[in-house]
Formats: C-alpha cells, sequence, structure tokens
C-alpha cells in the first residue's frame, strides 16, 4: 500500500482517543499513520494521550496552537502530511463519530485509481445514528441544496470521512477555502468534482454537539460564493 496518513482533528478526546488509535493501529497496514491534530482549544489530556502512542512510530501528535477551528486543523493536517511524503491522505472525525473500520474500503478505492473517495451516510449501505432529526434534516437537506445549486449528483455533500491522492490536496491552495465550518466539505467535493471520484457507504454516529445557526447561514452565503472562489483554489499547472 503507498504511504497513507489519516488526518483528524481532536479536542477533548481524551476518554475515547485511545480506543480510536488502538482500532486504527488493530487493522492490517503497515504503511498507514495517524496525524491527530489537536486543536488549541483543547483543554483534557488528549494531546498526553496521543504523544503516548508515538513509539508505535505510527502515531505523529500535532498540536495546533493557531487553530481557528476544526477545519483550520484539517487543513494543517493536510499540510503536515503533504510535507512528511503522503501519498495518499485519508480525512475522519476523531471523536467516534466515524468508525476506523471502514477505513479499508477507502484505501481499496484509492488503490482502484480513484482520486478522491467520499464516505455517504445516505448511500445503499450506509447509516446515521443517534442524531437528531434537525441534523438529519439539515445534512439532507444541504446536499439536496448543494447538488440543486452546484450542478454535483453526490449522495452525500456534507460528510466529513474521505480520501484523497496526495497530489488533488497538493494542486489546491489550501488558504483559499471559504469555509470555517461545516460548508467546507460541500466546498471541498464541489472543488473534486471533475476528478475521478466514488461514494462508499459509512456509518455516522452523532455526538453531543451542536450545529449553531451561524454555521447554517455561513453555509448559505457560501454555497453561493463557490464558482468565483474555485480559481483562488485551484493551482494551475
Amino acid at each position: 500500500m503507498k504511504k497513507t496518513i489519516i488526518v483528524m482533528p481532536v479536542a477533548n478526546e481524551g476518554d475515547t482517543m485511545g480506543q480510536v488509535l488502538d482500532r486504527i493501529l488493530g487493522l492490517p497496514y503497515d504503511n498507514l499513520s495517524i496525524y491527530p491534530v489537536v486543536d488549541d482549544y483543547s483543554t483534557d489530556n488528549t494531546a498526553e494521550v496521543i504523544r503516548s502512542y508515538e513509539h508505535t512510530g505510527r502515531v505523529k501528535c500535532i498540536y495546533f496552537k493557531e487553530s481557528t477551528g476544526v477545519i483550520s486543523c484539517y487543513l494543517e493536517g493536510f499540510r503536515r502530511a503533504l510535507e512528511d511524503g503522503a501519498e495518499q491522505i485519508i480525512e475522519m472525525d476523531g471523536g467516534g463519530s466515524h468508525k476506523p473500520e471502514e477505513i479499508p474500503q477507502f484505501i481499496e478505492k484509492l488503490g482502484e485509481g480513484y482520486d478522491c473517495v467520499w464516505g455517504s451516510r445516505f448511500a445503499a449501505g450506509g447509516g446515521i445514528e443517534n442524531l437528531p432529526l434537525y441534523r438529519r434534516v439539515l445534512s439532507g437537506g444541504g446536499t439536496f441544496l448543494a447538488n440543486l445549486v452546484l450542478h454535483t449528483r453526490l449522495k452525500d455533500m456534507t460528510s466529513g470521512f474521505e480520501a484523497f491522492k496526495a497530489e488533488v490536496l497538493r494542486n489546491m491552495n489550501l488558504d483559499a477555502f471559504l469555509s470555517t465550518g461545516h460548508m467546507y466539505q460541500t466546498e471541498m467535493r464541489y472543488y473534486c468534482r471533475d476528478l475521478n471520484t466514488v461514494e462508499v457507504p459509512i456509518h455516522y454516529t452523532g455526538s453531543s454537539s451542536s450545529l449553531k445557526f451561524k454555521s447554517v447561514t455561513e453555509a448559505l452565503r457560501i454555497l453561493f460564493m463557490l464558482k468565483d472562489n474555485e480559481k483562488r483554489v485551484k493551482k494551475l499547472p
């Protein structure tokens, strides 16, 4: 397998971080590393738990003091993974919402030649657990609206479980992304719409965090700005 690095933003995950890392390290891949990016917002022992796994040679704790939120941690993780020679990068949640046991299907599809692999809660075989009805409506409605406005055809435009060939991210200006919140996933899928992509079913488990109204208003504002921003994000050959 090509050198693959998992990027996962984390904050205050000390109680579950070890379990997540154990499950990933238990997968049958020697060339798979994990880069948890610790948000400066974190106040518990998350960083210490991660550092206790660094002796494995497959876990690297990235404490991002300049963090401005979860999306900045994603992008910083991408930068660090590219600097360290990643050939493939997987993005996933570090709080248990995404199942490590579903990682192999992302690696398999990248191995088949796809540029991007999108996790989909709404594809056949996918599902959602422990998520309030309004969050389900927002996710489903967001996908419908994004497909309508952006002329995309994905079943899930807002999932944060996804994978890329390294050159996809290397050919982007990561500093030019507009979203600092929930719209980021849609923004990424839009910029990658002309690449060779595929959706795979995932099972998402909700957390106690709530979606703020300002995130919804930001999403609606950014949705209609993506076409103009695309030239800033995509680097010319």
